[in-house]
């Protein structure tokens, strides 16, 4: 395998908006252009299940995303653009990734999380209507990527975690079983661009301010007259800073265009000529392709063969390294001799390691895993990282008796995690002295 894998997963709940265009469509459909890439996109139906529990909104959110994508210029041709729930193999490596993934791993999920927290907060049972999707989640996103040897997961920041956890994953499997899975690296999007809605908060469909992606020229117009602006009047000039007008109108724009903008307003150009101005601009790169939209929408087999064809394509990938890892795992035929994948688990004589990494809330952290990646131990956020290596550097040397005296940076976790912790630290205090 030469190419660089890039794999990126679109959650099929919602219709897309201006500011997923340019936020996410514009720049990954660019980047399905670089040569010597193998781009893999996919409507996540089955993460969608999580959140959404009408059937129709699914269905048509899927058509909507689909349709959005190929007429934003994803040629599945040279892609592969599929469905989740078309590739079977998914949630059987789901399953398998389940039975070497550790609960506790599952447990720091930021979602499971800031369910836990919320229920907690409200005096309620602390796994209120949280459901066992919700907990899976990181498993399942992890079979996604690891299925298809993906290389490169482009990211914002509060993604990194479920990365993290995808090769913990692959690094437990490969372990016990071979080397099957490449582990994937968060390719984090810090440029993404965030688009203000109307009402100059980002635009969101939970603070309904979103400007439609592909709705008919007059809605569109409309929509964007309604953009909030100040009282300032025709001829005042007028702030570019803060402006969700003018931020709308610059990420549409040349450089050129750009700046011919900003002197309309140092020049005071009146609020409706401004939005009209932004309208065209808008129009003017929606057009072609709301007509290809349009064309798809009133055309579903078209779409449902183009995903299809795409699954075709992906199986082909999917279906036989399926059956590598049912051959590692020894689900296989009983008439064949036994052989084992790899040496029996108990020969293993990987050392327990710690890895230090940072967290969507800006602190740094810590963990301790052990040879198969199941976490032992986690720290307390620091302001620095170089405020954990003290930390680190003393259980290291001290082993378990170290545990008491670290507590007050360590996170609470069950007596069982914590005693085989403090195994591990004995290991590695015992290696550090006949080093």
């Amino acid at each position: 395998m030469s190419s660089l894998r890039v794999l990126t997963g679109i959650t099929t709940t919602g219709t897309p908006h201006l500011g997923n265009y340019v936020g996410a469509i514009r720049p990954a459909v660019a980047a399905s252009l670089n040569a010597g890439t193998e781009s893999f996109y996919f409507l996540a139906d089955y993460h969608a299940l999580i959140k959404c529990e009408d059937p129709a909104r699914i269905q048509r959110s899927t058509l909507e995303i689909a349709a959005s994508w190929l007429a934003a210029g994803l040629n599945p041709d040279k892609v592969f653009f599929y469905r989740q729930s078309d590739i079977p193999e998914i949630p059987e490596l789901t399953w398998l990734l389940t039975c070497v993934t550790g609960k506790g791993l599952l447990n720091r999920a930021h979602a499971y999380k800031a369910a836990v927290d919320k229920n907690t907060a409200a005096g309620t049972d602390p796994d209120s209507e949280v459901t066992a999707g919700l907990f899976m989640y990181p498993v399942l996103m992890a079979a996604d990527i690891l299925m298809f040897k993906s290389h490169k997961i482009p990211v914002g920041r509060d993604q990194i975690q479920h990365i993290e956890m995808a090769r913990d994953m692959a690094s437990s499997f490969n372990h016990l079983y071979g080397e099957h899975f490449v582990l994937p690296e968060a390719a984090i999007e810090e440029s993404v661009a965030t688009l203000p809605g109307l009402d100059g908060r980002k635009m969101s469909k939970s603070y309904d301010n979103t400007i439609a992606l592909f709705a008919p020229a007059a809605q569109l117009r409309k929509q964007i007259m309604g953009i909030v602006t100040d009282s300032r009047a025709p001829g005042e000039a007028k702030e570019t800073e803060g402006s969700a007008l003018f931020q709308i109108y610059q990420a549409f724009a040349s450089a050129q265009e750009t700046e011919a903008f900003r002197q309309a307003f140092r020049d005071g150009i009146a609020w409706g000529d401004a939005k009209q101005a932004l309208f065209e601009r808008i129009d003017r790169e929606m057009a072609p392709m709301r007509e290809r939209y349009d064309s798809l929408i009133a055309n579903p087999a078209q779409i449902e063969a183009i995903l299809l064809a795409g699954a075709a394509r992906a199986r082909q990938l999917s279906a036989p390294f399926m059956t590598e890892l049912r051959q590692a795992v020894g689900l296989r035929s009983v008439a064949k001799p036994a052989t084992a994948a790899r040496p029996a688990r108990e020969k293993a004589s990987g050392l327990p390691t710690f890895k230090q990494y940072r967290e969507r809330d800006g602190l740094f952290y810590f963990k301790l895993t052990d040879a198969q990646g199941q976490v032992l131990l986690q720290s307390r956020g620091f302001e620095q990282p170089r405020a954990a290596g003290p930390v680190i550097a003393a259980l290291t040397q001290g082993g378990a008796a170290a545990l008491a005296q670290q507590a007050a940076y360590l996170q609470d976790d069950t007596p069982a995690l914590r005693q085989a912790a403090a195994s591990a630290l004995d290991q590695l205090a015992e290696a550090a002295r006949a080093s």
